[in-house]
């Protein structure tokens, strides 16, 4: 049995000579800031050479144009500002994740 760790993104990366390090974290479930928005909280870390850093990068970005082809996501450049308009939060309006604000 594999074992399988969540994120909501990367925290932070490093790279100290020919190593790779990234920060995943996750938001917190009790911690909140001062706008009571969650916090994020650093949860693991993936160590790696600068070389499996960059062919990761690159199947990333061919997920990323799999999912852009599928229409399951849209690049913000490529949405006219019309659209971009459309899915800006209501005045007054927030949103409970750091992640969109």
């Amino acid at each position: 049995m594999s074992s399988e760790l969540y994120a909501d993104g990367i925290g932070e990366i490093t790279v100290t000579g020919t190593i790779v390090r990234i920060d995943l974290m996750s938001l917190s479930a009790t911690d909140r800031d001062a706008n009571n928005n969650p916090k994020p909280v650093f949860r693991q870390r993936i160590i790696m050479p600068v070389d499996a850093f960059a062919n990761s990068v690159d199947l990333m970005q061919k997920a990323l144009g799999g999912l852009v082809e599928a229409g399951a996501v849209r690049r913000i450049g490529e949405m006219s500002a019309a659209a971009a308009t459309d899915i800006q939060p209501a005045q007054g309006a927030s949103n409970a994740s750091p992640n969109f604000n």
